[in-house]
C-alpha cells in the first residue's frame, strides 16, 4: 500500500490537531508536495544541512521535525541565506519536511507527556490548558508526589531518565520538593504558571538568568535538563510510535530516527563558579 505524504499530515492532524499550536507557532507541511509518495521517513529534533543529508543518504525523502523549518517566514528562498540552503538543498533532492511542534507538546498524549512517563511521574495535570475549543490539552505538565524527594535526588533521577551526565540546577539541592513541573523546550514563558500552581521545582531544557534569579527569590528550584535532552528523548517514542501506526495499517514504510541531529553545546570540564 502505497503511503502518501498526505496519509501523514491526516495523521498528525488526528493525532495533534493544528488548532493546539500557540499562536506564534508553524506547523505541517514546511516544504515539498502533499501528494508525494513517501519512501522512508526520517525523525529529527532540528531541520540541519546534516539532516538533510542524512535523509538523502538514507534514501528518506520525508523529514519529521520537532522544530519547524519555516519558524519565521523568510523573505525570500536564497542560498545566500541558511533557511534558504537548506529549503533548496531539499528540494532538489525531492525532500518533503514536516514540521510538528508545540500542538505536540501539547496535545494529550504528546511530548510533554512522554517526558512526564520518561521521568517517572504521574498524577500529573497540564499547567496551561489550550484556548482552543476543538482539542484538549494545553503546555506544561505538574505533578504532585506522594512522597517529596531531595532537590539533589530528583537531579540524579533526570540525569539517569535522559541518560546525560552533566545538568544545569538552581536552588539547594538538600530541600525537599514535591510539585514538579515539567515544561519542554524553552519553558521560561509558562514559569509564572507553574509558580501559581504552587510548583518548587521546575525542570524544563532552556533557562537564561533573569529567570532563574526570579524563581529563587520566590522559593522555586529549577532543573535545566537541556532543550535538545529533553525533547529527543521524548520524540524518539514519537518515532517509534509512528513506526507501529504505519505498520498495524499496513504500511511497510521504515521510520528511521535521526544520528546526526545533535545538541549544539558542549562541555569542557565540570567546574564550579564562585
Amino acid at each position: 500500500m502505497s503511503l502518501k505524504v498526505k496519509d501523514i499530515e491526516n495523521l498528525f492532524e488526528s493525532i495533534a490537531p493544528e488548532a493546539l499550536k500557540e499562536s506564534y507557532d508553524n506547523v505541517g507541511l514546511m516544504v515539498g508536495d502533499s501528494s508525494s509518495e513517501v519512501t522512508s521517513i526520517l525523525v529529527s529534533l532540528d531541520c540541519t544541512l546534516d539532516v538533510i543529508d542524512e535523509a538523502v543518504n538514507k534514501k528518506c525523502n520525508l523529514i519529521i521535525n520537532h522544530h519547524p523549518l519555516l519558524f519565521n517566514k523568510p523573505k525570500s528562498i536564497t542560498n545566500s541565506s541558511l533557511v534558504g540552503k537548506k529549503v533548496m538543498k531539499a528540494l532538489s533532492n525531492c525532500i518533503n519536511i514536516f514540521a510538528c511542534h508545540t500542538n505536540l507538546d501539547s496535545v494529550n498524549g504528546g511530548l510533554n507527556d512522554i517526558s512526564m512517563e520518561i521521568l517517572g511521574f504521574d498524577n500529573y495535570t497540564i499547567i496551561k490548558p489550550s484556548s482552543s475549543d476543538k482539542a484538549k490539552g494545553g503546555i506544561g505538565r505538574i505533578a504532585e508526589l506522594q512522597n517529596p524527594v531531595t532537590l539533589g535526588s530528583l537531579c540524579d533521577r533526570v540525569k539517569k531518565a535522559l541518560d546525560i551526565e552533566i545538568i544545569k540546577y538552581s536552588g539547594n539541592l538538600d530541600n525537599n520538593v514535591n510539585r514538579i513541573a515539567v515544561i519542554n523546550g524553552s519553558g521560561e514563558d509558562f514559569f509564572q504558571n507553574a509558580i501559581d500552581l504552587h510548583a518548587d521545582c521546575i525542570i524544563t531544557g532552556d533557562t537564561t538568568h533573569h529567570h532563574l534569579s526570579d524563581c529563587l527569590e520566590q522559593g522555586v528550584s529549577v532543573i535545566d535538563a537541556g532543550h535538545f535532552q529533553l525533547e529527543w528523548c521524548a520524540m524518539k517514542i514519537v518515532g517509534k510510535r509512528l513506526q507501529t501506526i504505519l505498520n498495524n495499517n499496513g504500511y511497510s514504510n521504515s521510520v528511521i530516527l535521526s544520528e546526526s541531529n545533535k545538541s549544539p553545546y558542549e562541555y569542557k570540564g565540570a567546574v564550579a563558579l564562585k
